[in-house]
Parts: structure tokens; sequence; C-alpha cells
């Protein structure tokens, strides 16, 4: 008796095992196509297929090498997301299939965590930290200049090393903090205001609030709410710009790499301009060493540095300096998306920080219910960065393979 219920329980323990997490009916075929150019350690996209929407985990098959590939679901912006990151070498116009099955639970841990200390969100890849992200406001070091205090920004940005990257705060000019989005000149309502030039009192960029943050094995995610502020309004300070940061950090930890998607709307009913000036939008501040010394200098797929880089139209720019003696820097890439692509540079000669400029062509409106959507893709590396490479990373960024079903998996 004792031996034929063990049997009967060790065979319904191992039914329960082989279980099957999806049937043939949940499972779809996707079919990557590479395009017209060569790409590998590429972030790859898709809409979530309909006949799946209804579930959260999923495992993806590469079906010829039978590799499971870490997926992972973005439902934060518009429609849910399927995301994932092809290695390998992925030839100019080959294919790829893979076979998608929903699963009860996570098949993959999480390899990007971002966690909230209170203060600041602090973003990691596996051990390694990339970047915090700070929600609350940042005192200015510097008693008798409290106005440059500051929330709403990345900083310190780090490179794979360990070592930051960014300053913050520095004297020359502390209006300036690590990776920020400000504009340099405004008009709302007939008043001047900007929430750049900190110490002229006309207006602030300021976090408002933290809708949503996680991790995953694919890539981590936050979504803030900030909010561009006009301190000369009548009464007492007016929010004329609604912006929020969707930003994503994906799983590799040779080089960082994250993308940063601003979407900017009227907080009232009246447009905001954003006047003609040389400087101001997307920016970096680089390590402070580099200010010092002077030994920092630019790269753009134009070829042009800091001596002859500034007011031109570059697809990219990478930033970089020593540190501790070796080469570190930050590309960052121009989606061809955004507003006036290829978008004007502010390279600034004599300091190691650089911003997308689309205001330096000509003024521009935001008007109410046209929301202003921008695009960056960072990359963040050890060592000298070969133009060919960032030449690809921006291709890929641009013009990612693309996917479609192909089939219904049998």
């Amino acid at each position: 008796m004792t031996t034929h219920i063990a049997r009967v329980i060790s065979g319904l323990l191992m039914g329960l095992l082989f279980v099957p997490t999806a049937t043939a009916a949940d499972a779809v075929t996707l079919e990557l196509s590479a395009g017209d150019v060569a790409c590998e350690n590429v972030v790859v996209e898709t809409a979530l297929p309909s006949s799946l929407a209804d579930h959260d985990h999923f495992s993806l098959t590469q079906i010829d090498t039978g590799e499971r590939i870490p997926v992972q679901v973005d439902r934060n912006v518009g429609e849910p997301k399927l995301v994932w990151i092809v290695r390998d070498k992925l030839g100019a116009g080959t294919h790829r299939r893979y076979r998608l099955t929903s699963v009860t639970a996570p098949s993959q841990p999480n390899h990007v965590t971002v966690t909230n200390d209170g203060k600041r969100l602090l973003v990691k890849v596996g051990v390694k930290p990339v970047f915090s992200y700070n929600h609350a406001t940042v005192p200015s070091p510097d008693p008798k200049h409290p106005y440059y205090a500051r929330s709403g920004y990345i900083h310190p940005l780090y490179n794979p090393s360990g070592q930051i990257v960014t300053d913050d705060f520095n004297p020359d000019h502390a209006h300036q903090h690590g990776i920020m989005l400000a504009w340099r000149k405004m008009t709302f309502d007939g008043r001047a205001t900007n929430g750049w030039d900190q110490q002229a009192g006309l207006g602030k960029v300021e976090h408002a609030q933290l809708e949503t943050f996680g991790g995953g094995p694919v890539f981590g995610f936050f979504k803030a709410r900030l909010s561009h502020v006009d301190l000369t309004a009548p009464g007492e300070p007016t929010s004329v710009l609604n912006e929020i940061w969707y930003v994503r950090i994906y799983a590799f930890d040779d080089a960082f790499q994250f993308d940063i998607t601003s979407t900017q709307e009227c907080a009232s009913a009246k447009p905001v301009s954003i006047d003609t000036i040389h400087y101001g939008g997307m920016t970096i501040r680089g390590h402070a060493d580099w200010h010092e010394h002077g030994n920092f200098d630019y790269l753009t797929d134009e070829g042009k540095s800091k001596t002859n880089g500034n007011q031109t139209r570059p697809r990219w720019v990478d930033l970089f300096g020593p540190i501790a003696g070796q080469t570190t820097g930050t590309l960052i890439m121009d989606h061809e998306s955004n507003f006036r692509f290829p978008q004007p540079v502010r390279l600034h000669p004599t300091m190691p920080y650089f911003c997308f400029t689309p205001a330096s062509l000509d003024s521009f409106t935001i008007q109410p219910g046209t929301p202003y959507v921008s695009r960056y893709r960072f990359y963040v590396h050890d060592a000298s960065l070969d133009a060919n490479i960032a030449n690809r990373l921006w291709d890929q960024y641009s013009h990612a393979p693309r996917v479609q079903i192909a089939k219904s998996a049998e």
C-alpha cells in the first residue's frame, strides 16, 4: 500500500512538473528583419500581438537555435510593446524567427533594477550603478546662492568602470546639472521666462510626480512628471509646460545604454514660445576635471570637434575625456523623428557641456493640445569610441529591425 501510494504521488508530481505553460493557440511566430544595415547588440521592440494582449509574462525562443531569449513587455506608454535584445550580429537583409508563448510567471530574473531611496531613483545593471534620477530637490552647495537648487535631472551618471562622468553645481556654471532639459529663452502670456538661468529668477524646472518605475530582464524604466514654472506670474508661480520623462535603461553592462523620451504639453490654454537663442534643450554637463584641465573633446558624425563643431547639425555627439588616465565618454544620439532633425548643437569650446538646441535656428511655439516630443539615446562607454560604431548605434536607434507576425505556431 505504501509503495502504491508513493507511486501515485510521484506520478502526480511529475505530471505537475510537465504541465505546459501555453497551448499551441497561445503561441505566435515572430519574424525579425534586419533591413539594409547589419546590426548587433540591438534593442528590438514590436507591438504585443493582440492574441496575447491579456498576458503579462512571456517566453521567447529563437527557432533556429532553440535559445531562450529574455523578453519583457512595456505597458507604460501607448500600446503594449514586446522588447528584447539581439546580442549577436545580424547581417543586412537577413531574417530570424522566434516563438512567443505566454507563461504564468516571469521566466528570467531582473538584470536591470530601479529602486527609490526617497530622494533618488537608483538604477543598476547587475551590480553596476548606471545613474541616479533626483526627484527630491538637491539644495545648492552654496548657501549664498540657494536658487541653484534643482530637482528632476540625472546625476551622477557612471561609466561601466564605476566612475562618475557628469558634474553638478560646478561653480563656473552652477545652473548646469548632469543630464537635464531646460529652455533658455521662453515667452508665456507676454512675459519672458526660462528654466535654465536660475540666477535670473524668471523660472525653474522641477520634478512634480513620480508616476511609475521598475526593473526587468531586458530593461528598467521610470516615468516622471516635471513642471516648467514661470516665477514672474502675477499672484504666484504658474506652470507653463507639463513634461513627462519616460526613461528606459537596457540590460547592457559593457557599455550603458538608455533612452529618454520627453513629452512637453502646455499647462494651460495659452501657447508657449521657445524663443531663438543658441543654447538650451537636452543637455549634458561633463566631468569637473575636464573643465579644470581643458582635456575634453567632442566627436560628431561629421568628424567635428570642439574647435569646429559648434552650431553644426550632427546626428550624434560623443563627449569624452580622461578619468584616472583612461578615456571615457557619453554618446548622445538625436532621433530622426525629432523636430528640426538633425538638431543644431551647442558644443562649448572650453566647458565640457553640450546641448541639442533646435531654437538656435528660429523660435517655435508649443501649442495647447499639440505635444512637443523629443527622443534621445545615451551610450556611456569606457575607452575611445570608433566613429563607425557610433554610426551603427545611431542606425540601430533610428532604424531598428522590423518585426511582424509570421504565422500562428503549430
